[in-house]
């Protein structure tokens, strides 16, 4: 071998030694980006709903209604007046004395809700006071006899006793208040003595 070939020879292994040290030696790989951090928002909780109804809707007073409710997304609920905290759905049977209005309240995470129920009560009219008794019809001829009283005399005696001036006293003023009621006055006597003694001494009374 020539020197010349030998030299050549030699710098085909530089460059060939060259080459393959650059090929073993790798570039490193980049760095992998950083994760996606998730931003989405968590969404609020759902606002509740609550219903509530009366049937019927109005009632005699002392009769019953019943009222339905049904809530949703709730923890809690309540119905005034008067029943306070129920489950979420239900029902219960009232009987208010006069018209009200129920309220429904439903709270949960999502804030809260109500509805209303409106019950109407018929309340009877009051009974109607009874007529007074209808005063029996009164004739002259009773009111008479009722305000004019006879004067009694002693026997056989035609003069006014004193006890009994009280009574003509009373007959004449009531005769005086009714100047339109006509009447006679007479006499009368017991059976004892004669007819004609007797119709003798009624003329003397009257």
């Amino acid at each position: 071998m020539t020197l010349s070939r030998i030299k050549d020879f030699g710098l085909l292994l530089l460059v060939l030694s060259t080459m393959m040290a650059f090929a073993c030696h790798k570039t490193p790989a980049p760095a992998p980006p950083p994760a996606a951090t998730n931003t989405t928002p968590t969404p609020p909780p759902p606002a509740p709903t609550v219903t509530l109804r009366a049937e019927p809707a109005t009632i005699e007073r002392g009769a019953a209604t019943t009222l339905q409710w049904e809530a949703r997304n709730a923890a809690t609920v309540a119905i005034s007046p008067e029943l306070g905290t129920v489950a979420l759905t239900g029902n219960r049977s009232v009987t208010p004395t006069s018209s009200v209005t129920y309220q429904v309240t439903a709270t949960g995470p999502g804030g809260s809700a109500s509805d209303i129920a409106r019950v109407t009560v018929n309340v009877p009219a009051p009974p109607a006071d009874n007529p007074p008794p209808r005063r029996p019809d009164v004739t002259s001829g009773n009111l008479f006899e009722q305000n004019v009283k006879d004067v009694l005399f002693d026997y056989d005696k035609a003069n006014i006793n004193p006890d009994m001036v009280s009574v003509l006293q009373s007959n004449a003023s009531w005769l005086k208040a009714n100047p339109n009621v006509r009447f006679t006055i007479e006499g009368h006597c017991d059976e004892r003595g004669s007819e004609e003694y007797n119709l003798a001494l009624g003329d003397r009374r009257a």
